[in-house]
């Protein structure tokens, strides 16, 4: 691996080979989500616990200062919205050019197999790959599943996770499922979990994440698990403690009672 791309990948994934990404790019299709309407006001108080940020040009730009010291993944698809016919008839909406004007360590990319678009959304991940590997820049694929949430099963995601490994990705962006390490066994590159099944606790999100590390993903990258929460610093506080200090979900929520506690004094 050239030194670029190699210290691009060191910026992402840290020192004990785990990551937490934060995802604030929702509005590329959704528009103004519940508790992402002012961007900046979402993600300032989160940064100093986020390994790395995922977020579209537009929103980098007015909403993050120059001067974050946290590595940037760059959102380069897009093009449809969730009003639209459909969503997996995405394009590249960003070129690597502008990638390299600002800074970013990696970018990132959706991919919708077994859809309408799936030649499409794979060849595009196959240029971006082309463009990547030219500047030393990472992609990270993005196993999309758009309205059909019941494709979030094993069979399908490792066979997505796999696809995208194979055509280049340097890291997949996947969501976690019952008998997860049949994903991240079939993929050769390191995997995030993008988030789970539909749980009405903290507790349960912490146990679907720890389940995760424990069968082989290297981190997340969790948004709306995190900046919807009533407490967000205490949540994204507890998935830290997971991901990087080995923590149990008994603990990690322990920790974020013991946080949510201190929020709720200061407020």
């Amino acid at each position: 691996m050239e030194w670029g791309m190699a210290n691009r990948m060191a910026q992402l994934i840290q020192s004990d080979g785990h990551a937490l990404f934060l995802p604030i790019d929702h509005g590329y299709f959704q528009g103004p989500t519940r508790r992402l309407e002012e961007p900046r006001k979402t993600v300032e108080p989160l940064l100093p616990y986020a390994d790395a940020l995922f977020i579209t040009r537009g929103v980098l730009r007015s909403s993050v200062d120059p001067d974050n010291s946290r590595p940037v993944i760059l959102r380069v698809s897009g093009g449809t919205s969730m009003v639209g016919k459909d969503l997996a008839n995405e394009g590249i909406t960003t070129g690597m050019e502008e990638a390299i004007r600002l800074n970013v360590a990696a970018v990132g990319i959706s991919v919708f197999v077994g859809s309408d678009y799936e030649k499409e959304s794979l060849l595009n991940l196959s240029k971006l790959v082309d463009e990547g590997e030219k500047y030393g820049i990472p992609v990270m694929a993005v196993t999309a599943v758009g309205k059909e949430l019941e494709k979030r099963d094993a069979r399908y995601l490792a066979l997505s996770s796999r696809i995208a490994a194979e055509l280049g990705a340097r890291v997949v962006k996947t969501y976690w499922c019952q008998d997860f390490e049949r994903v991240t066994g079939g993929c050769p590159v390191p995997v995030v979990m993008a988030g789970g099944p539909r749980v009405d606790t903290e507790l349960e999100v912490l146990e679907f994440v720890h389940d995760g590390m424990q069968k082989g993903a290297i981190g997340v990258n969790l948004g709306r698990n995190i900046w919807q929460n009533d407490f967000p610093v205490a949540m994204i506080k507890a998935i830290r403690a997971v991901i990087h200090e080995n923590a149990t979900a008994q603990e990690a929520h322990e920790l974020f009672l013991s946080e949510k506690e201190s929020a709720a004094k200061k407020a």
